[in-house]
């Protein structure tokens, strides 16, 4: 397992045009694996998420030259997040960081991977998610998420 811990900061808000808002923490750490992560955010003392979290530069954006980034979409949750602490813990890889030839094909991929998590999630953590996987949409002005 492997935790890190920092304050959300505001990314692009590419992930939340898409449906899939995100947490993003900086990351100067390059110990840690690039790629899609099942994972644990404690978002406030004793109050725990499951999340997709991805690791990496955005190549499908920026190639190479982005910067690393730790960026978790919280599953079952719709809380603002910006400015506050929180602790992410990395706990199964679901897959490397990869490049897309376009924003639907990433699109997929993120419903792919969050589906996955969630899995996973139920299969270890029962208590933190719905069982309706890809269930959640969000408001592309607040972020906040909604469920069906």
């Amino acid at each position: 397992m492997t935790a890190i811990e920092g304050i959300v900061e505001h990314g692009d808000r590419r992930g939340r045009l898409l449906g899939f808002p995100t947490a993003n923490l900086t990351l100067a750490d390059e110990a840690i694996a690039d790629g899609v992560w099942g994972a644990l955010v404690r978002t406030k003392p004793g109050k725990w998420a499951a999340a997709a979290v991805s690791v990496g530069r955005r190549r499908t954006f920026y190639g190479d030259n982005g910067p690393r980034l730790l960026e978790a979409h919280l599953l079952d949750f719709n809380e603002d997040l910006y400015g506050r602490e929180i602790r992410v813990e990395l706990l199964v890889r679901l897959r490397p960081q990869q490049a897309f030839t376009d924003v639907q094909s990433l699109t997929d991929q993120l419903h792919h991977d969050v589906r996955q998590a969630r899995a996973w999630a139920a299969s270890n953590y029962p208590g933190l998610v719905s069982a309706e996987a890809d269930s959640a949409a969000a408001d592309p002005v607040t972020g906040k998420m909604s469920y069906a």
